[in-house]
């Protein structure tokens, strides 16, 4: 675990039991780097966004994307979402005590936030426990941040990689929460679920920007717990240069390549540690749309099946139902053809052609679906695009957890 954990060079963290919501647990950490690091974001799209996001979109605005970045505060219990111009108060707040105390330009720091929608961030408490976080950074950190960011989840999301290049070695970190509200729809920048990736190679920022936009297209934004998107879903990608590897451009040959499959790895892992541990879930679904005519139609028929309920339902009761789920890729808007679907659930073929192969392959389907992990595959036959989304079974738990969510 504690290679995993090593953070790359010139950056630190730390974290504080600050008492946000909840006593006994960490619940705001901290990250900084020296030097600064380049920065890129993806921010959500839902059309109501919390207070930091809010900053954080007008900062890479006003920077026309060249921000650079000394530190990253965040909080847990408290999302400071639709709190209004108190909620941006507070966080503006949060972020001039934080430059101060680490003596860095006040466009130099942001923040993040996650937690319970609508409620008044107790800013002053986070703004008391800056000195603390800042004596305490190390190199040790991140695993504390890892757990403060933590909600619902049940367990950190950590992930690392190390990237072999022509003028040495560079290291990249991941680290996320996320286990309800969680179907990211995240642009650039313009993505509760929270991911932090660091790496101290050298990257400049437009190439920085494209390949997070990337990754998280292909990773975050392709994974549904619930179908719901939260109003503070965040991807930072921070490089700062410290490794002395050479710096990487949109033209930089086989490093590029090399970083870009190490980001793609980090992003995808941490995205399906999320699904993982989605909330009350015991199964991990990939869904899987082939032969569609166009991209659109894959993704659309893709997404309805993964936030179908009643298809959710049926993986938790490992009942291969297989009406649910070509009825849910019919309600995406497209012109399906009954006659043309074909269906697996992992290797056992249920449907060809639109008609069902029997009592005895369905036997066989439920056998696949007792595992904690498994493939629906749905081939519509109008084309040749194909997308996949990451789901979970729908459980009495998650019922629960978010009944009681704020008692």
């Amino acid at each position: 675990m504690s290679e995993v954990l090593r953070l790359p060079k010139g950056f630190k963290a730390s974290s504080l039991e600050v008492g946000v919501r909840y006593e006994g647990r960490l619940d705001v950490g901290l990250i900084a780097s020296d030097p600064p690091a380049a920065a890129a974001a993806c921010f959500t799209e839902n059309a109501i966004k919390a207070a930091p996001v809010r900053i954080g979109i007008e900062r890479f605005l006003e920077k026309m994307g060249q921000v650079e970045l000394s530190a990253l505060i965040v909080n847990s219990g408290n999302a400071n979402a639709c709190t209004g111009r108190q909620g941006l108060e507070s966080t503006q707040l949060i972020l001039d005590a934080l430059s101060s105390a680490l003596g860095v330009s006040g466009d130099q720091v942001l923040m993040s936030s996650t937690g319970v929608i609508g409620e008044p961030l107790p800013h002053e408490k986070i703004i008391r426990a800056i000195p603390g976080l800042v004596d305490g950074l190390s190199e040790e950190g991140l695993l504390g941040v890892a757990q403060a960011i933590l909600t619902t989840d049940t367990r950190e999301k950590v992930v690392s990689r190390k990237i072999a290049m022509e003028r040495g070695e560079a290291t990249m970190v991941g680290i996320a929460k996320g286990a309800g509200m969680i179907a990211p729809k995240m642009a650039a920048p313009h993505a509760t679920m929270l991911a932090f990736i660091l790496t101290d190679a050298a990257v400049e920022h437009e190439t920085l920007q494209r390949l997070l936009s990337m990754a998280v297209d292909a990773s975050f934004n392709r994974i549904t717990v619930d179908g719901d998107t939260s109003t503070n879903d965040t991807v930072f990608l921070l490089a700062n240069g410290a490794s002395g590897t050479a710096p990487l451009d949109m033209a930089s040959g086989p490093d590029l390549e090399r970083f870009k499959e190490a980001l793609f790895g980090v992003s995808k892992e941490l995205a399906r540690m999320i699904v993982r541990d989605g909330e009350g879930a015991t199964k991990v679904v990939e869904i899987v749309v082939r032969g569609g005519w166009s991209l659109e139609e894959a993704r659309d028929c893709a997404v309805a099946i993964a936030n179908s309920p009643l298809v959710k339902t049926a993986f938790f009761g490992e009942d291969p139902n297989w009406g649910r789920i070509v009825a849910a890729a019919g309600k995406a808007g497209h012109p399906l053809i009954e006659e043309a679907l074909t269906l697996w659930i992992g290797d056992v073929l249920l449907v060809t052609n639109g008609e069902f192969q029997g009592k005895d392959q369905e036997a066989r389907a439920h056998e696949v679906m007792k595992r904690d992990e498994f493939t629906v595959t749905l081939e519509i036959g109008t084309g040749d695009y194909q997308y996949s989304m990451l789901t979970t079974d729908l459980t009495k738990d998650y019922v629960s957890i978010n009944a009681d969510y704020r008692s």
